[in-house]
């Protein structure tokens, strides 16, 4: 028997007029996550994209500013894969946990999630694994391989 808990948590509401926006440090990879060893002693991966944003800002809209200076991502059927990186609440190093997904071009159910939402803390990145329709001749949205 397996059970699901759903956490609730109020909206976040921000008055993007009166707030100053974050800066929110993301790292884009493709096809994977990057790996917690390129998150150590102060470095980070080389691929930031840095966006200023309130931590009401969600999933989808985050998708669509990586898909405005990343050309690649904008065909319908690309996903974009979410994490947070954070450090370690008990020693050095970081953790990663995945939030959510969106796809270019379709409705997913975590579109409408927002950075708040996500437990997200100013000082965290956000890893981002984009990943094309037909990545390395996988179907994405059926998950097996082309019949071709």
């Amino acid at each position: 028997m397996e059970s699901v808990v759903e956490e609730k948590t109020e909206a976040v509401s921000i008055d993007r007029e009166k707030t100053c926006p974050l800066l929110l440090r993301v790292f884009l990879n493709n096809g994977r996550h990057h790996s917690l060893g390129e998150f150590v002693r102060g470095n980070v991966p080389p691929n930031e994209l840095q966006i200023y944003t309130w931590l009401d800002a969600t999933l989808k809209e985050l998708t669509n500013l990586v898909k405005e200076v990343n050309p690649d991502a904008r065909r319908k059927g690309t996903y974009f894969d979410f994490a947070l990186v954070f450090p370690e609440a008990r020693g050095p190093g970081y953790r990663m946990r995945e939030i959510g997904r969106t796809c270019s071009g379709e409705k997913f159910p975590d579109d409408n999630k927002t950075l708040a939402s996500c437990r997200f803390q100013i000082g965290d990145y956000l890893d981002i694994a984009i990943t094309p329709p037909t990545y390395r001749g996988h179907d994405n949205r059926r998950g097996r391989q082309n019949a071709y």
